[in-house]
């Protein structure tokens, strides 16, 4: 957790477990928003909220009852902008009890996405029996970057323009492949197999003569051990120099095209190698989040 903090400003802040109790005592106290929701034998379920710059914070979650606040997690946050996907999702809670996991089913990515829930006390307010009614909400996805680096781009501008008009075509005939396969049609599952093919023969043919990061202008894959955690590599759209308000450290929020889809990624300055800038690509480690679009 303490590189995801050092992601939203507290790199050089919180040098043992006191200092860190110490704050999230203080976030008790101090938070920007709360949401409760009334539970049996007189508790209730509390998150409460903390910002520490544009869309950066932290979130802390417990039980409240006649003997007080009781804390059972916290974890830091970044929010996303925009609408990343609209596809079919489920939420269910970690085996640990503490907070929920959300699966996303999007073809462009070709595996379910798992990230990790932010507004879980509006789930837990609409849902408080943890089973979600609806099957297609609105997703924004961002992330928490640990490390990474501003890679150049492939091409010049015009050609890049022409690389992401291309992209988006064979994302939305994919994403067509994807779920006429799922609905069970083996044309398409013989097209998505012959596809695979060609793109690793394509790839095996490029290797012996070129760079890999001259081949792939983007990927997106699982990292480590966390079900929550990848790798990416995708192209700048935008970025913003912030700093945390508490601790005035920098940091760098971008927003990236991966794989067809976009979505925004914070990370320290210092873990950034490089100097960001709108058509070079970013390369990190990140933890994905997610917000869903509730219905009121």
């Amino acid at each position: 957790m303490h590189q995801y903090l050092a992601a939203i400003g507290f790199k050089h802040t919180l040098h043992s477990e006191r200092e860190l109790e110490l704050l999230l005592d203080n976030l008790y106290h101090t938070g920007d928003e709360r949401i409760a929701v009334r539970e049996d034998e007189g508790r209730a379920y509390l998150e409460i909220v903390k910002r520490f710059g544009p869309h950066i914070g932290i979130r802390l979650y417990g039980e409240m009852d006649a003997h007080g606040f009781h804390r059972t997690y916290y974890f830091p946050y970044f929010e996303g902008t925009g609408i990343t996907s609209s596809e079919e999702l489920s939420v269910e809670m970690q085996a640990d009890g503490h907070g929920y996991l959300a699966m996303l089913d999007d073809g462009r990515i070709g595996v379910s996405l798992i990230y990790y829930l932010l507004n879980q006390g509006q789930y837990h307010k609409a849902y408080p029996l943890g089973v979600m009614d609806e099957t297609h909400p609105a997703t924004t996805l961002s992330a928490l970057s640990s490390g990474g680096a501003i890679l150049l781009p492939i091409d010049g501008k015009d050609e890049l323009k022409q690389q992401a008009e291309e992209r988006d075509e064979y994302y939305r005939r994919h994403d067509a492949l994807v779920l006429a396969a799922r609905n069970g049609s083996e044309e398409a599952m013989e097209s998505l197999t012959l596809e695979d093919m060609d793109t690793y023969a394509m790839l095996s043919r490029r290797m012996q003569y070129e760079d890999v990061l001259t081949i792939v202008d983007t990927y997106f894959m699982p990292y480590g051990l966390q079900s929550d955690q990848y790798q990416i590599m995708g192209t700048i759209l935008f970025y913003a120099n912030v700093r945390n308000s508490l601790t005035g450290e920098k940091l760098v929020q971008l927003t990236v095209e991966c794989n067809g889809m976009t979505f925004d990624v914070c990370i320290n300055r210092e873990d950034l190698l490089g100097d960001p800038e709108t058509g070079r690509r970013f390369k990190g480690n990140i933890w994905l989040q997610g917000r869903i679009a509730f219905q009121e």
